[in-house]
């Protein structure tokens, strides 16, 4: 009759032998997962890459005159020149509408990040976290339909103009980045520890003075990277901008002038070229563009993370 000991060391390499098994099973399953997003982002480069030059490999448009002319017109006949693809104006449109919004959209976000980690009561916390995640939720055509049918006539009554141009697509975008730049904004704080806060307070400052020498100081870093994660929202965003920016193919020469983005030309005439085509090629062109602006925005995040102050 076995000894109670070698029944417990054969339970002992049996239980091993399992969370062996098991571990290697957890194994594969993270490797596969983490090759599956690492082919699918080479791939999405890759294809965007291949599409995107064939504007200028295939059917010789000038990259030079396609990033610096103001002149688009697929349309064009030849008697009047030929078509002209310059994509300056989405470019500096999609620029302008980014950075307007982030002016508005970082302040607030930041400020009320502020307001629920350090000044608002528990209840009043209670309150702002579920609303900002409300916000997060709403489908962007909503915010569109909502800047169509509010923003708009207000800015064409009280601020002149049409009503369509820049002045309406900021607002409205900084109203669709804010609760991103809220909610990291207020992990950031809440991250950073509490001796900090401590320590100011018992050297004799002021709660407003933690806050604007202490705190935002030492989690600038990811307070700046809430801003850019926001900004690249911005700058990837199509419908909304769509309905209230006008889509004219000009430079805005001010706030209540209409003007285009790289996002809202693609949407715009996507589904009126023929794949393969000249018109096509150059608005694949267009996302190459956006692709390659989307990598500038990770990569200053992630150089912003990792000049954080505090561990």
């Amino acid at each position: 009759m076995p000894s109670s000991q070698s029944v417990a060391d054969r339970l002992l390499k049996a239980n091993n032998k399992q969370a062996a098994k098991a571990e290697r099973k957890g194994k594969i399953i993270v490797y596969a997962c983490a090759a599956l997003i690492i082919i699918t982002t080479i791939a999405i480069t890759l294809f965007l890459v291949i599409r995107g030059l064939q504007a200028f490999v295939i059917d010789g448009v000038s990259p030079i005159e396609f990033l610096t002319s103001l002149d688009w017109n697929p349309t064009r006949g030849a008697d009047a020149g030929g078509p002209s693809y310059g994509a300056l104006p989405f470019i500096f449109g999609s620029f302008a509408v980014t950075i307007l919004s982030a002016l508005i959209a970082a302040p607030l976000g930041i400020g009320a990040a502020i307001y629920m980690t350090e000044i608002a009561p528990s209840w009043g916390r209670k309150i702002l976290q579920p609303a900002v995640e409300l916000l997060v939720g709403i489908p962007s055509v909503v915010y569109g339909f909502i800047g169509l049918s509010v923003i708009v006539p207000f800015i064409r009554d009280h601020v002149g103009g049409q009503g369509f141009g820049l002045l309406s697509a900021m607002i409205v975008l900084s109203i669709m980045i804010l609760p991103t730049v809220t909610s990291i904004s207020t992990d950031a704080l809440r991250s950073i520890p509490g001796g900090l806060r401590e320590s100011s307070l018992a050297l004799g400052a002021t709660r407003w003075q933690t806050i604007y020498r202490v705190l935002i100081p030492a989690a600038g870093p990811m307070l700046l990277t809430a801003v850019v994660l926001g900004m690249a929202r911005a700058f990837g965003e199509a419908l909304a901008v769509q309905m209230v920016i006008g889509n004219s193919r000009t430079i805005a020469e001010s706030l209540i002038d209409s003007t285009a983005t790289l996002t809202t030309i693609i949407t715009l005439n996507m589904g009126h070229t023929v794949p393969g085509s000249i018109d096509n090629n150059v608005l694949w062109s267009l996302g190459l563009i956006l692709l390659v602006m989307s990598y500038l925005f990770i990569i200053l995040v992630r150089f912003l993370s990792s000049r954080r102050k505090f561990s």
